[in-house]
């Protein structure tokens, strides 16, 4: 019974650190419409190598320098607001700046936008390392590999659902997809805010 309400409380908790890469997914998917099996899977997997190490990196945190993680903790939404908004107002201008919308659109992001992507969107994981900090290390690796694969579940219905609308709102949706990563940003940092200030 125990281990079944530690596997419940681990998929829970990536259900709910997946929104925000849920979101993202779904405007990649937007972004790009014509998107490949093995690269939706590819971007899912980043996002979720991310979620995995997160936690991970926040438990080791806890566990050896947590006075200065603690300190640290209050930069974690401006980070996400800055790389989101960053990446977000990109594609925004960029869909303003080409007289082509098609060719933006068809454009697959590269690596290292998915790679900062994947870290803006996990970086509030890193708090998951105080709920996980009773936890043995292997007991936290093995709840951070279950937060993985629900993270990557969760996008792939994300760039699924993002492909389908895609096709549907053909030439606005690099326009849509950077708005909604600027929205992602915000959320993150409000809510942190909130809850850190609160």
């Amino acid at each position: 019974m125990e281990w079944a309400l530690f596997f419940l409380n681990s998929v829970l908790l990536g259900v709910g650190l997946a929104m925000d890469a849920f979101s993202v997914s779904l405007a990649n998917g937007l972004h790009e419409p014509n998107m490949k099996s093995l690269r939706m899977s590819s971007i899912a997997g980043t996002y979720a190598f991310f979620q995995f190490l997160m936690p991970l990196i926040g438990w080791v945190c806890v566990h050896t320098i947590v006075q200065y993680f603690r300190i640290f903790e209050h930069f974690i939404p401006w980070i996400a607001l800055l790389l989101l908004g960053w990446i977000g107002g990109k594609m925004i201008y960029e869909y303003f700046a080409k007289e082509n919308a098609e060719e933006e659109e068809s454009k697959p992001l590269g690596a290292w936008t998915l790679i900062v992507q994947g870290i803006a969107t996990s970086i509030d994981a890193l708090s998951v390392g105080f709920t996980i900090a009773d936890y043995d290390f292997f007991m936290a690796l093995f709840s951070s590999l279950i937060i993985a694969l629900v993270t990557f579940a969760i996008c792939l219905c994300g760039l699924i659902f993002g492909k389908k609308f895609g096709t549907k709102f053909a030439g606005k949706a690099g326009l849509i997809g950077g708005f909604i990563l600027v929205a992602i940003g915000l959320e993150i940092f409000i809510s942190n805010m909130i809850s850190l200030y609160a």
